[in-house]
């Protein structure tokens, strides 16, 4: 589904448009003046909005989100002042504000993210947002619009009328999902790591009924997984490998196409009857968490931090986050594995996560050319160019420290607890990146490390060698990650059902999974989903995506 050159061809579409009317419709803007040294002088103030519970780190005596040292570098470098002027708390709570700003209770800022293709829709029908088609291609650089021709799809969201309405926040595709497994386990019970459901299914059952960790305790279970939502977390404790082990890339809660280039729910699909049935069946055997249905990502992770669950599923970093299992088994070694396949020897599929929001721009924004000076050189921390060649700033985000670059902070001279992250300190949630799966390949092929992220991979590979062996396998595996390929404003027929489809899906699937239904109630639900709404959704969706595609 790649759509080479998606923003250019955007841009000169609508230049094109705009000549052959005689100019009129809009000009290209003019920012401030940019001296010798590539500084605007005098300094361009440009607005933006964040949501609170973004971790910048704690803040130095006097700084706040507007006055740090980030703010302060971006002033001093390029002239350019980023002001937080709407400032929200969770996610609900920062589209209430963004919706005020559109009443004109609150005042819109110049650039701000926006998490939801409702909300993006929202605001292009309010007419207080601007098209870009004009500015992406007379601003944005060319190794910025490299990376945006990668990642088509993420233009579906904010494209109406054949123009552009915003640009994906930092589109990169994010590190897939390894299985995560007690490696002590295995050896204690005389097992290989499963590639199939078949060998996944005697690990699992040996993890509970063989006594892996040899205590003589009933204690223990295979495999634990979250279920409180629809069953593809994206990122940890996620089961979808186990549906796409049926299904294949028809995965619970995403579009795709089918063999006739139609776009099918996954969740229907004869694929995922299979998976649940033998999930059933695992469940009424008490090799997988019991309490999963009510259970979130994270918490379910934790099964395994407890010494309780032998497997999961969720991306390299979590070997991190559950390396405290060795405070209840100090013996616990911890390996990442690739992901079982299907019975054909075919790759089981995850969801692909390429960007977290999109950035719009008001209407009344006439400094694109500064807002690209500034994205650009955000860039430079992920391209190692500039000033940025190991992170923003130094003791902040990385220290050299006898010579050597550090970015573990409680190794910096002096040690610093929750240091400020200036990576997160500017339009964005996160410094931008361009493979997070790459650098760990790099190191592993033993390429010398030069940018930050090699250097990273490296000191991975020395302080936590499972977890960069998790994404050098990531890597590897990358061409099994797949985009949702709806990714657009709700359809006429969501906006008044999908909340109750989704219910449904969720009842029914969780009601076979734990035995209060039969295999049965799979097809009784396909049907409904269909008739309830389901049908006329999936024509919309296809009407939507012949618009995109």
């Amino acid at each position: 589904m790649k759509k080479a050159g998606k923003a250019t061809a955007l841009a000169l579409a609508a230049a094109m448009l705009i000549a052959g009317c005689g100019g009129q419709g809009g000009t290209v803007e003019t920012a401030g003046t940019r001296n010798a040294e590539g500084k605007y002088d005098p300094q361009i103030t440009i607005t933006i909005a964040k949501q609170l519970d973004e971790n910048t780190g704690r803040y130095g005596d006097g700084e706040d989100i507007n006055k740090n040292p980030m703010v302060d570098l971006a002033a001093e470098k390029l002239g350019i002042k980023m002001e937080t002027t709407l400032l929200g708390g969770d996610a609900a709570n920062y589209d209430t504000k963004l919706r005020l700003a559109l009443t004109g209770s609150e005042e819109l800022p110049d650039v701000f993210p926006v998490y939801g293709t409702q909300m993006i829709a929202d605001m292009i029908e309010s007419g207080q947002v601007k098209a870009l088609d004009e500015d992406i291609e007379n601003y944005m650089p060319d190794r910025l619009k490299e990376i945006y021709d990668q990642y088509p799809e993420t233009f579906y969201p904010v494209t109406k009328d054949g123009k552009t309405y915003g640009i994906a926040c930092a589109p990169c595709l994010t590190e897939g999902q390894v299985m995560v497994i007690r490696q002590d386990w295995l050896d204690n019970l005389g097992l290989s790591a499963p590639t199939n459901m078949d060998e996944f299914e005697e690990v699992i059952r040996a993890f509970t009924e063989d006594d892996p960790d040899g205590n003589g305790q009933d204690d223990t279970y295979g495999f634990t997984y979250a279920g409180d939502s629809i069953y593809n977390t994206g990122w940890v404790a996620d089961p979808v490998p186990l549906f796409s082990a049926y299904a294949g890339k028809y995965l619970p809660g995403t579009w795709q196409e089918d063999e006739n280039g139609q776009l099918v729910y996954g969740s229907i699909q004869e694929g995922n009857r299979k998976a649940l049935e033998r999930m059933a069946q695992w469940h009424a055997n008490g090799w997988m968490f019991q309490e999963a249905a009510a259970t979130g990502a994270w918490d379910a992770m934790m099964q395994f931090t407890e010494g309780k669950a032998g497997i999961f599923i969720g991306r390299p970093w979590a070997i991190d986050s559950v390396r405290d299992v060795t405070t209840v088994a100090p013996d616990a070694v911890i390996k990442a594995y690739p992901n079982i396949l299907q019975d054909n020897g075919d790759p089981t599929y995850q969801t692909a996560q390429v960007n977290d929001g999109w950035l719009m721009f008001s209407k009344d924004f006439n400094n694109m050319e500064a807002f690209f000076v500034y994205y650009d050189w955000l860039y430079d921390a992920a391209f190692g160019t500039g000033d940025f060649q190991y992170g923003y700033l130094e003791g902040y985000d990385y220290d050299i420290v006898d010579g050597e670059v550090v970015f573990d902070s409680t190794l910096f001279d002096p040690p610093v607890t929750d240091p400020f992250m200036p990576g997160k300190s500017t339009v964005l949630k996160n410094s931008p990146g361009i493979d997070t799966m790459q650098p760990y390949l790099d190191v592993k092929e033993g390429k010398t490390a030069e940018s930050s992220a090699q250097i990273r991979a490296a000191a991975s590979f020395e302080r936590t060698p499972d977890t960069a062996e998790g994404y050098v396998i990531a890597g590897e595996h990358r061409d099994e990650l797949i985009s949702n390929l709806f990714n657009g404003e709700p359809t006429e027929t969501m906006k008044k059902n999908w909340e109750q489809l989704q219910t449904m899906e969720k009842q029914t699937y969780t009601n076979i999974i734990y035995g209060n239904e039969p295999i049965e109630a799979f097809d009784t639900f396909v049907e409904e989903w269909k008739a309830q709404g389901g049908d006329q959704i999936t024509e919309e969706v296809n009407a939507w995506y012949e618009t995109v595609k």
